[in-house]
């Protein structure tokens, strides 16, 4: 009977272990979006074209499809192929509310249709609108860099795409193309 008592009890601490250290290995958000921002910083020295921003939405619309929202923690961490090239895809739905965002995790369940960049231009407003009228598109406005506080112009490309039912936004932006080229592409 003592053998059978202490196989029990060893047989229970090793259930016990194995499932409480995976989760003490899980990041904590702070944790993952510290490591978001550093493979989007690392990752900065490869350009981002707008053809290479579409083709990853693209891809991201489509994983969303597949998979449903079950698929938002591949949009983090330092693994993420959603996280190239000195920028990020990031998804908000129609109501303007963040779902994911890698590197701003506490924007996730805000309401973000109000909000204005350093220039007055209601950007989240402008993206839901070129997603309802055209599916896709161009926005651009201010927005920081990852890894800076000051923003700079960015061009985002949005896209629309159903979700689990839902109309989401998904979305990806690059810094430092020069206005003309940004101009072709939001006409």
């Amino acid at each position: 009977m003592k053998v059978l008592f202490k196989v029990l009890i060893v047989a229970f601490c090793a259930l016990f272990l194995f499932s409480v250290i995976p989760a003490l290995a899980q990041k904590t958000p702070d944790e993952l979006a510290k490591e978001s921002e550093d493979a989007c910083v690392a990752s900065e020295s490869t350009k981002a074209t707008p053809q290479m921003i579409m083709d990853k939405v693209d891809k991201a619309a489509a994983l969303l499809q597949k998979e449903g929202k079950a698929a938002f923690p591949k949009f983090r961490g330092k693994d993420s192929e959603f996280i190239f090239a000195g920028t990020y895809v990031w998804i908000h739905d129609m109501s303007g509310t963040m779902r994911v965002h890698p590197i701003k995790y506490k924007m996730e369940g805000q309401n973000m249709i109000d909000l204005m960049d350093s220039n007055g231009k209601l950007f989240f407003t402008a993206m839901n609108e070129v997603a309802k009228t055209k599916g896709s598109g161009w926005v651009d406005y201010m927005w920081p860099k990852p890894g800076e506080k000051t923003p700079s112009l960015k061009v985002s490309y949005v896209k629309q795409v159903k979700v689990d039912g839902e109309d989401l936004v998904l979305g990806c932006g690059v810094y430092d193309m020069p206005p003309e080229e940004i101009q072709k592409l939001i006409k």
